[in-house]
């Protein structure tokens, strides 16, 4: 079984390629974030046409989620439970759905925007509400993983200058804390190969020719309980999806699973 997540920023703008990428990678389910489209506009039948079903929350916004599976899709949940909300708006920002022997969330995390920002401190409570969400199947016997964008590079590592982040979001204390208490549910970081150069990056800033020089981050993780992460017996970094006129400034996050 293989199990992806993409952030494609904008699936209208990145239509194309994912259809053309879905084909070619066979991919079983994908997790979606920003999609960037109304649920109503969402190209349900070019999917169905390749086989896949598709749970969708989304407003047609800056944010929106997705699970599309050729396996099944059943049990979906939209929405965070215990969501803060930002300024009095519950964002789309979370999809949960079975497919097949998986249960997989969609999540598309916070920026942050900057430390002192009031989006920063809803970040952080998104994450304890993500952890309470999640805590009863990183625990379950079935195989589970919460996989997305989450605006967080878990060590110094994940970015290619940490000196270049400093006092900015994404490289915290306070973020990092989150993700160890979010494993501490009783996930893992199941952590890809890259396909070049020796840290597996899955986002690249679209200015000062970030991607030709590898200046990226791992920030789309796949966290992952017990049975998802004893089963997986490959996870790569597709960068070549990053490649070319018209591409996400983040590549997929490709896991397989023998269940």
């Amino acid at each position: 079984m293989r199990i992806a997540t993409w952030n494609v920023n904008s699936i209208t703008a990145r239509l194309p390629r994912l259809l053309a990428w879905l084909e070619s990678s066979r991919t079983d389910v994908l997790c979606l974030q920003e999609a960037k489209i109304a649920e109503d506009q969402f190209p349900f039948d070019q999917l169905r046409d390749l086989g896949y079903e598709a749970a969708v929350h989304a407003t047609g916004r800056w944010n929106g989620v997705a699970v599309l599976s050729r396996v099944g899709l059943q049990d979906v949940v939209k929405g965070l439970p215990g969501d803060p909300g930002y300024e009095g708006v519950q964002e789309p920002r979370a999809i949960s759905a079975t497919c097949g022997p998986v249960r997989v969330w969609s999540v598309y995390v916070p920026n942050g925007r900057e430390v002192e920002h009031p989006h920063y401190a809803y970040k952080l409570q998104w994450f304890e509400a993500l952890r309470a969400a999640v805590a009863g199947d990183a625990g379950g016997s079935r195989p589970f993983a919460v996989l997305g964008d989450y605006n967080v590079a878990p060590t110094d590592d994940d970015v290619y200058d940490p000196a270049a982040f400093e006092g900015a979001t994404h490289v915290t204390p306070a973020e990092r804390a989150a993700l160890t208490s979010l494993r501490e549910a009783g996930l893992a970081d199941v952590v890809p190969r890259p396909l070049k150069y020796d840290h597996p990056f899955t986002y690249w800033d679209y200015r000062q020719l970030c991607f030709p020089k590898n200046r990226g981050m791992r920030i789309d993780l796949v966290y992952a309980n017990q049975p998802f992460a004893k089963a997986v017996t490959d996870a790569y970094v597709d960068r070549e999806e990053r490649k070319g006129k018209g591409a996400s400034d983040h590549a997929p996050v490709v896991v397989d699973l023998d269940v």
